[in-house]
């Protein structure tokens, strides 16, 4: 197929690009052009800011894809840029997140509303912009306007879970990691109780793949994730085992944890484990290995850490004069 992915250079954009050139597919990558890795497969680029697209619409015209992939529509004027480039003829994909789903807002709110695990049928987010008036780059920021845009040009929506793995920006693994590096025996860590479905970023963009695959599926709005979760504290504990640390997770008390650890803290009701039965039978999607998975990403984020690295503990040493279990003696 030839495909054209919009914005194809980070993280999950460029796994995407990876696997869909590793399955043979014709690719073109449109992105500002600000950065445009040397590891990347060779594939064609066309080098447009997305607000510039409406005025440069005739740039597309040799592409001629059999499907497009949206992997930053961000707001309704992003989603609406992109559909005016389109062609009518091309099979629609888009990235969403699962932040669209209420029971995600009620985590942040501190409420308990949802049972899980959820799926595509579950109800939606009522505040469309979550994260207006907490950040001016996200002023106009909304999943759910962009789902609206795509589902009805009779696209399909895929919603992503917590992704981490190799070029992750956020660094998922960073709170257990950062610790690991500065060879920190003790880390402190709250009760650990939360679910929140992940997804290694190869298997997300297999599951991109194939739902590009599949034009049949238009109009249709899939989950991705791997099937089981891990707790926090559990996914906090394989970490340091893939990272082959002697480091010791040590339970604090909620009110004595460090900013980075908040997510472990028993205080979190609303989990987000989230269904992937409709992408398993529908999309023959399926997931990785976990262990094989978590050594790949917390291998790769062990030889890049972030520059400069936060080598301020202060935070765990006053935390750690608070354990909810004392140790015993040896």
């Amino acid at each position: 197929m030839r495909v054209t992915v919009l914005g194809g250079t980070r993280f999950i954009g460029r796994a995407i690009v990876e696997d869909l050139v590793g399955a043979g597919h014709q690719v073109t990558v449109v992105h500002r052009g600000e950065r445009e890795p040397s590891d990347l497969p060779v594939v064609a680029h066309l080098h447009l800011a997305r607000a510039e697209w409406a005025e440069n619409a005739h740039a597309f015209d040799g592409t001629e894809p059999d499907a497009v992939i949206d992997c930053l529509a961000m707001s309704r004027d992003d989603a609406d840029a992109a559909l005016a480039v389109i062609p009518q003829s091309a099979h629609a994909v888009v990235l969403s997140s699962q932040d669209v789903y209420r029971a995600f807002a009620s985590l942040n709110a501190a409420r308990d509303t949802d049972a899980v695990p959820i799926d595509e049928t579950s109800p939606k987010r009522e505040d469309r912009f979550p994260y207006r008036g907490q950040s001016p780059d996200h002023e106009f920021y909304s999943k759910r306007d962009v789902e609206d845009a795509y589902l009805a040009r009779g696209a399909l929506v895929l919603r992503l879970p917590a992704t981490y793995g190799e070029h992750d920006n956020q660094r998922r693994e960073e709170f257990i990691l950062r610790r690991v590096r500065a060879r920190r025996r003790s880390i402190p860590i709250g009760a650990g109780g939360f679910l929140w479905t992940r997804g290694w970023v190869r298997d997300i963009a297999r599951g991109v793949r194939l739902a590009t695959e599949h034009p049949d599926q238009g109009g249709e709005v899939f989950n991705l994730g791997e099937e089981r979760s891990w707790s926090i504290r559990l996914w906090g504990e394989r970490i340091v085992e893939a990272a082959q640390s002697d480091a010791e997770l040590v339970e604090v008390a909620d009110d004595a944890l460090p900013e980075d650890m908040s997510l472990t803290s028993g205080r979190l009701s609303q989990h987000v484990l989230v269904s992937t039965a409709k992408a398993r039978s529908r999309l023959g999607y399926s997931d990785s290995d976990p262990m094989t998975a978590l050594r790949s990403s917390v291998g790769w984020h062990l030889r890049h850490p972030p520059q400069p690295e936060d080598s301020d503990f202060s935070a765990d040493d006053a935390a750690l004069q608070h354990l909810l279990k004392p140790r015993l003696p040896g």
